[in-house]
């Protein structure tokens, strides 16, 4: 077994570059790390291009026998504690990281669903990872991102998702209002969140919608609103005006649940 020793070496300097979003854009590629989110990485099948272990980890038995069974079957290249340290995101790594091929390159969206999530320049990573995770939970399986929205490939997203990266196609529109349109044309009406309405998202009848949720300091933008079938608001009793977006939009995704709940 062959360990690689340098800092130096162009391996390693491919997985530190991963970390900046253009370069995984240009390569297609992006990190996940730790025991629990590699595991959960081979049971979705995503697209593991190659698993970096330290080598002390593996002495330690850090990781589990039966998942090293599994890891066995990926390329797998070994590092010493020090070069893991130097590549780690992590405060305390587990000493497992993994590289992944993105999917859907072609990045459709599939307008067979009755609700899709937009994200209108979300900027907070730890709001895009509960967003995504929450969009799972509720058994869609996919997300419309705009261009200024955090990428959904950052470490810190990818960590806090807990898994959900590897289920919800996370597509990417270089005009979002363009794309708002289109879907428009599917059937599909567009809901934006707003303060300026007395709709409440309880009103709502969640088939063929797509929720917007705004940027965090600014809200859904003018040219969003603008083509807004509805706008809607969560409705408070005390003196906050307004919620975070993620947990704005678990609100609304668990209202959407429960009417599919009663339907049954």
């Amino acid at each position: 077994m062959q360990t690689i020793t340098s800092k130096e070496n162009d391996f390693i300097k491919h997985i530190k570059k991963l970390k900046d979003k253009k370069y995984r854009d240009s390569c297609n590629e992006y990190i996940i790390e730790g025991v629990k989110l590699i595991a959960e990485a081979i049971q979705e099948k995503a697209n593991i291009n190659q698993i970096v272990i330290c080598d002390d980890c593996e002495k330690t038995e850090a990781i589990p026998k039966d998942l090293m069974y599994e890891i066995a079957k990926y390329q797998c290249i070994y590092v010493t504690k020090k070069v893991f340290e130097s590549i780690t995101s992590v405060v305390a790594p587990q000493g497992i990281i993994a590289i992944l091929e993105k999917t859907n390159p072609d990045q459709q969206i599939n307008y067979s669903e009755d609700m899709i999530v937009a994200l209108d320049d979300i900027q907070d990573p730890g709001n895009l990872g509960t967003i995504l995770r929450t969009i799972d939970s509720a058994g869609l399986t996919q997300i419309l991102v705009s261009k200024g929205t955090a990428d959904a490939f950052n470490p810190k997203v990818v960590r806090s998702t807990m898994g959900a990266i590897f289920r919800v196609n996370v597509i990417e529109t270089e005009n979002l209002t363009k794309t708002l349109k289109e879907a428009k044309r599917h059937k599909y009406e567009v809901v934006v969140t707003s303060l300026q309405t007395d709709k409440s998202v309880y009103d709502l009848k969640y088939n063929k919608k797509i929720i917007v949720i705004g940027n965090e300091a600014n809200g859904v933008s003018k040219e969003v609103q603008e083509i807004a079938d509805k706008k809607v608001k969560i409705p408070m009793l005390g003196k906050t005006e307004s919620l975070n977006a993620s947990v704005a939009t678990g609100i609304i995704l668990y209202e959407y649940i429960r009417q599919k709940i009663s339907t049954k």
